[in-house]
């Protein structure tokens, strides 16, 4: 965010910065609804994770859809354990800016979470979104199961057609299981709720995602 210029190289685990065994001092609750951070969630409540650039306007976007029961900022895809903001910041630990979805699927479906997910940035970039460049900004998509994971890789798909027929270039979204969430200080969570005029870089490529329309009744 701020328009920073960073490296655009993950690095190899042996490079990453060493990072530390205490996790985070995070606050317990969602400022938006008071939901608990961390757990425990409701029984059958599912989760995923998204990376679509700066964390604070990817947040808003999915903290706004019914059925969500609570998101939360952090670090992910990297090899440095519990790193903060400035080390991520530096490219050295190899983590993307993601968010913590947690979702009741009788209430709105994967599909609806997708299609948010892939019209509000630009999947196309690499390792930047917008102004904002660097590997911490790049797509990514983590999942939790492997029904999850289907539902990934057909979006993608029919995403990367609609993309194509449009003239757009290739989608860089990495996909992978979800490995270890490392949540981001407390002044990042829920960012644009406590700093309406805070900055979001986002900006979709005005293609729409056919993959779905609303909620699972």
């Amino acid at each position: 965010m701020f328009f920073r210029s960073r490296p655009n190289t993950v690095p190899a685990a042996k490079d990453a910065l060493p990072g530390r065994q205490s996790d985070m001092d995070v606050a317990p609750s969602n400022f938006v609804n008071s939901h608990p951070l961390k757990g425990p969630y409701p029984d059958g409540m599912e989760t995923i994770y998204f990376g679509l650039g700066c964390f604070w306007g990817a947040e808003r976007l999915f903290w706004q859809l019914d059925g969500v029961y609570v998101t939360a900022v952090g670090y992910q895809g990297g090899a440095t354990p519990n790193p903060t903001y400035e080390e991520v910041c530096s490219g050295r630990t190899g983590h993307t800016e993601s968010v913590k979805v947690v979702y009741d699927p009788a209430k709105v479906s994967l599909d609806t979470l997708l299609k948010t997910f892939w019209e509000e940035h630009d999947p196309t970039q690499g390792m930047r979104q917008g102004n904002d460049v660097g590997t911490q900004y790049r797509s990514a998509i983590y999942t939790t199961s492997a029904a999850q994971a289907d539902g990934v890789n057909s979006s993608r798909a029919a995403y990367a057609q609609a993309l194509k027929s449009k003239g757009l270039g290739t989608i860089t979204t990495e996909v992978a299981p979800a490995g270890p969430f490392y949540y981001a200080e407390t002044y990042h969570q829920q960012y644009l709720a406590k700093n309406p005029a805070g900055y979001c870089g986002l900006r979709g490529t005005g293609v729409a995602c056919q993959i779905g329309t609303g909620a699972v009744v």
